[in-house]
């Protein structure tokens, strides 16, 4: 077993092209590979805690191939011409040429980029959270140019990866069946937290809700549900904002304020979440599934709201309503219009309510991320056995 300890430790690479600091799944990430080596990211924004170095992307550098050339290479299918021609990536190229032991690759985007900077004899890890073909695949421009290129590089590099993990079973059986590999499941649960329940205040259920201010997330639904119960609930929405100037936020604290019983609150860092939301009473998400990886979504924030022991209200989904009805933690929604929400919500007693927390607080063990960094670490030890 090699020497994880002293002078002599992996230099490990983790790309992500997103800003690292406010994505909880690779920030866990980090933490993990850090056990084992020094961590240099790649990646937008300033370093990342748990990184030894970071080399920052411009925040202004997409990271699809989004030039005039390269939009037309894209139509044109040429696809082996355009893999390295989005801005990001060729910043990304210059920025980490060097000696690496693992490169870790985040989403299918970035494939290409590690195992070139990799080169022959390097272990590539590509965690490719969700089915990276149908990201954003309700978006027109992203179905007729995008779903073929990110088809093609699922094809191209993931046989030749050494590891590949996603967030659960069901989007692992997607990569089993079309690229006929096998994966790792690391969820996207956050560490145990210590707390204990809230307790109910009188006359009022305080919903919440967390995410990041993109549209097509559902955010006016679930306000207009939350304007159907009327007095009686509040929600509050703790929303990173979207790479738009603030533009689609402005929009929704406008609605927001029309509502009267809506809140928009700043953003919280990941790691301090937990002991905001533990201040409210149920945590709600829905989401129409205008792709597969909405119809099979486990996010980040059902395992927020259970670590902050709160009950759940969520849209029916595969994942989620299992865990849902095995751990006893809420309310499933019938379907995804902000009436079945409304209903939803406006079904559970204050006495359930505070069932649901105490079984959140049951089962916030098992419902941590124990199991996945087990499972990540196991990845990396195997990785790094196999470069020596």
């Amino acid at each position: 077993m090699p020497n994880y300890s002293g002078a002599m430790r992996p230099r490990i690479l983790c790309i992500s092209f997103s800003d690292i600091r406010a994505d909880s799944r690779v920030l866990r990430q980090i933490a993990v590979l850090a056990e084992f080596g020094d961590v240099t990211t790649v990646g937008y924004g300033t370093k990342p805690e748990g990184a030894s170095n970071h080399l920052e992307i411009e925040s202004d550098l997409p990271s699809l191939p989004q030039t005039p050339l390269g939009v037309a290479l894209l139509a044109a299918r040429l696809y082996r011409l355009v893999e390295f021609r989005a801005p990001a990536v060729k910043r990304a190229l210059n920025l980490a040429q060097g000696d690496w032991d693992l490169v870790v690759a985040n989403e299918a985007r970035a494939l290409p980029l590690a195992r070139r900077i990799a080169g022959e004899g390097t272990p590539v890890w590509g965690d490719m959270h969700e089915w990276a073909p149908e990201e954003r695949v309700h978006v027109l421009s992203w179905k007729i140019l995008i779903k073929p290129f990110m088809t093609w590089v699922c094809a191209r590099h993931l046989p030749h990866v050494t590891a590949v993990s996603v967030v659960n079973d069901s989007i692992a059986a997607l990569y089993r069946a079309q690229f006929g590999i096998q994966t790792v499941t690391v969820r996207n649960a956050r560490r145990l937290v210590d707390v204990e329940p809230s307790p109910m205040l009188p006359g009022t259920i305080r919903l919440v809700h967390s995410g990041a201010a993109v549209p097509g997330r559902n955010l006016e639904g679930m306000m207009q549900a939350v304007g159907m119960l009327g007095r009686g609930y509040t929600l509050d929405l703790y929303l990173v904002p979207a790479r738009d100037g603030g533009k689609y936020k402005a929009h929704l604290e406008g609605l927001a304020r029309d509502y009267g019983n809506v809140r928009l609150l700043p953003p919280v860092a990941p790691d301090d979440l937990p002991n905001v939301l533990n201040a409210y009473d149920v945590g709600i998400f829905s989401l129409p599934p205008q792709t597969r990886n909405h119809a099979l979504m486990l996010p980040n924030k059902f395992f927020d709201f259970v670590q902050a022991r709160l009950a759940i209200v969520f849209s029916p989904s595969p994942e989620t309503s299992r865990l849902i009805e095995q751990y006893k933690l809420g309310a499933i929604a019938e379907d995804f219009s902000p009436e079945a929400l409304a209903r939803a919500i406006g079904s559970l007693s204050r006495e359930a309510i505070a069932a649901f927390k105490q079984n959140a607080h049951a089962s916030a063990r098992a419902l941590s991320s124990e199991t996945d960094e087990d499972a990540e670490r196991t990845v990396v030890k195997e990785l790094l056995i196999s470069a020596t």
